[in-house]
């Protein structure tokens, strides 16, 4: 049974565009008042039916009080590694260590592309999002007090200044797949966030082993990459997510939906029932 040391955590992934402006804020109030620990937006800021995620997520930040806030996952070739760094750090402060990183290489490169985004090839954007993790920690790291000077074939610093320094360490997650992004999750992230519905379960214990063998050989303990999944209702059967915990080590599941209803039920049934399970399972 694999054992990544992480006390279970509940999240929502809720959809902007299928409910009004104000809606949306509710849903995320509402998986706060539910006992949810984490509220998660996706970001495809070419499409003018959504919100637009950082937004979006300020705004919530400023609705809610105990909540943990994160993209799901930010669309990095359209948003900038250095101005996101100071958005996020800057975001942090004010919602009093509440931010989460979680990263993509990026999707649906055409409509990124007439949004003025770069296009990359699928080994550049992994290139670029290596580079990208850099730039955030580095900016973030005000421990140091020399200029930021980094020569990336897709990020260039040239003296840039450190900070603000965040509330708290901010984790920083990758949303992968395929074998090249998982053993960057392995080598330095700080948690895997991969969709249930893309990756099958048949896969998880497949990627798990690239991830951790990735870890090792970084000289990383592998117990230092949470493992969350965005799941979606039909998976969301309290024994069927203390099987993947007990089984695969999973330790934060984010459930999609837009309903109330469905993420009050959530965090007031289905977490505690799933944290009974595998207490037991454990012992």
């Amino acid at each position: 049974m694999p054992d990544y040391g992480h006390d279970l955590s509940f999240g929502a992934f809720i959809v902007p565009s299928s409910a009004a402006p104000q809606q949306v804020v509710r849903l995320a109030q509402a998986s706060e008042a539910a006992g949810l620990d984490l509220v998660t937006f996706q970001d495809h800021p070419y499409q003018p039916r959504f919100l637009e995620a950082w937004t979006l997520l300020c705004y919530v930040a400023a609705a809610t009080s105990r909540v943990h806030l994160s993209l799901n996952v930010a669309n990095l070739p359209m948003r900038p590694p250095g101005v996101l760094a100071r958005a996020a750090a800057s975001l942090d402060l004010l919602s009093g260590g509440r931010v989460a990183m979680a990263l993509g290489a990026g999707a649906f490169a055409d409509a990124a592309v007439a949004m003025g985004a770069p296009r990359r090839e699928p080994g550049e954007a992994v290139d670029a999002l290596a580079e990208a993790i850099t730039v955030l920690r580095t900016l973030w790291d005000t421990g140091d007090r020399s200029a930021v000077r980094i020569e990336g074939d897709h990020y260039r610093l040239v003296g840039a200044k450190r900070g603000p320094a965040p509330a708290h360490r901010i984790p920083v997650w990758l949303g992968a797949l395929k074998p090249r992004m998982l053993r960057l999750v392995g080598q330095v992230a700080d948690g895997w966030l991969p969709s249930l519905s893309y990756l099958g379960v048949d896969a998880l214990a497949r990627s798990n082993a690239v991830i951790d063998e990735a870890a090792i050989a970084a000289g990383r303990e592998p117990g230092l990459v949470t493992r969350l999944l965005n799941v979606g209702l039909d998976d969301a059967d309290p024994r069927f997510l203390a099987d993947l915990a007990l089984e695969h080590g999973t330790s934060v599941f984010i459930l999609a939906s837009d309903d109330e209803a469905t993420l009050t039920a959530y965090g007031q049934e289905t977490a505690p029932a799933v944290r009974e399970l595998v207490t037991a399972g454990r012992h």
